[in-house]
């Protein structure tokens, strides 16, 4: 396919007239997904999900980095003062790269538009990487059809990036600006440009697979000695695990017993794990066999790293952002400790050992700064999700500001809002 020397030079704004200003059925299915998961379309919006000192480890592991200059090649010629963004994320929805016109993309922080945010349908409600991802194929999104109000400046267009082999979905492409972003041209253009990443991909396997001779085992990566293993479960419907080096995705339920095990570092019966997982210590056949299937997957970053049995327990401690929220508030960094806090514990898990954990680490952190954390603290933490409606929080803020400061008038603004909900 052949490619224009500038691609945007051929991008005239389109403005919807007519039918095309009502919100089309793939938008008002999307908006009603984000009704039954009780997103507020005013609310503040996306969280950072993978932080700076997350972000570039799993970047480089993950399989889009390879296809960076493919993108960039047929994206990003000749994009400074378009206004335009490329974005490109993984299958959950998060940034990896946000590269374009700097104009925009300083215009963009303000919704959070930014590497390491969590952009899927189910944080944000509807835009186009997200709602790409939901329905697997391309997506444009005009200014008015974003569910957030705080995102209705902007347009978008986006598509999935697939597994050449699998199909499965790998990440999305972006191209986020003004109504440019959703000209006639574009979703074509960013549909070849993820036909060309899926075909580089294949070629890149094809040249460096490994001699079938050589054993699999041998074919696995070691981390180094120092390298601190860890798991991250904060705000996140599926842990990641990291050998200091890569990082993956565990499954819901793998999610939930590594958590687990982290917590009870000093092991747990076949009888304790099953009630704490299943709410039923008599589910042992079937927590026996997740095991099995949990350190299998364990095998890709390091065999020592598969829990033990009798009882079961790690060889040795994994590095938690549970962990490291509660050492800070030990130590009274505060401030720290709310950046830390993404979000709950597995916010989607139903497991009984989950749910303690969740609400401890929850109510630890709201007492411990209701009774010592200064105003600043405090107004940060009230602007997170865990505390967007919280009153007492709001109303300890406003206790700790002098009676002039101009700041108060904005937290009695949002108690009589909480007011009227």
């Amino acid at each position: 396919m052949a490619f224009s020397p500038s691609p945007w030079a051929s991008f005239p704004p389109e403005v919807p007239r007519g039918p095309q200003a009502a919100h089309r059925r793939i938008v008002s299915e999307s908006w009603e997904r984000a009704r039954r998961r009780r997103l507020d379309p005013e609310s503040v919006l996306a969280d950072v999900e993978l932080p700076e000192d997350m972000l570039a480890d799993y970047r480089s592991a993950h399989p889009l980095f390879l296809l960076l200059p493919v993108a960039r090649t047929l994206l990003l010629r000749d994009i400074e003062g378009s206004g335009l963004i490329v974005a490109m994320g993984d299958e959950q929805g998060r940034l990896l790269w946000v590269e374009g016109d700097n104009s925009a993309k300083r215009s963009a922080e303000d919704m959070r538009f930014v590497e390491g945010a969590g952009w899927a349908e189910s944080r944000v409600g509807t835009s186009a990487p997200g709602t790409a991802l939901v329905l697997d194929h391309g997506v444009q999104i005009r200014g008015h059809e974003h569910y957030n109000v705080f995102v209705q400046n902007w347009s978008c267009s986006a598509v999935p990036v697939h597994d050449p082999v699998t199909r499965r979905i790998l990440g999305f492409l972006d191209i986020t600006g003004d109504e440019r972003a959703v000209g006639p041209h574009t979703l074509a253009l960013l549909e070849a440009t993820a036909t060309a990443m899926e075909a580089e991909l294949m070629v890149s396997r094809l040249t460096s697979a490994p001699p079938r001779s050589t054993p699999a085992r041998q074919r696995i990566a070691r981390p180094t000695a120092s390298a601190p293993a860890s798991l991250t479960t904060l705000g996140r419907d599926v842990a990641l695990m990291s050998d200091g080096r890569r990082i993956v995705s565990l499954s819901a339920r793998h999610s939930e017993l590594m958590t687990l095990l982290s917590w009870h570092q000093r092991g747990l019966g076949a009888d304790e794990l099953a009630s704490l997982v299943y709410g039923d210590p008599h589910a042992i056949v079937t927590l026996r066999s997740e095991m099995v299937r949990l350190r299998h997957a364990l095998e890709v970053l390091d065999p020592r790293m598969a829990p033990l049995s009798r009882p079961y327990r790690l060889i040795s401690p994994l590095e938690t952002d549970v962990a490291k929220v509660m050492s800070l508030l030990d130590r009274g960094s505060y401030r720290r400790a709310v950046g830390a806090y993404t979000g709950p514990v597995l916010p989607n898990s139903t497991a009984p050992g989950i749910e303690e954990i969740r609400d401890l680490l929850a109510a630890r952190v709201r007492e411990s700064l209701l009774s010592d954390a200064g105003v600043d603290v405090l107004l940060d933490y009230a602007r997170s999700s865990a505390a967007e409606s919280d009153r007492e929080i709001l109303m300890a803020a406003l206790g700790r500001l002098p009676p002039r400061s101009p700041r108060r008038a904005g937290i009695v603004a949002r108690l009589e809002q909480l007011d009227r909900l």
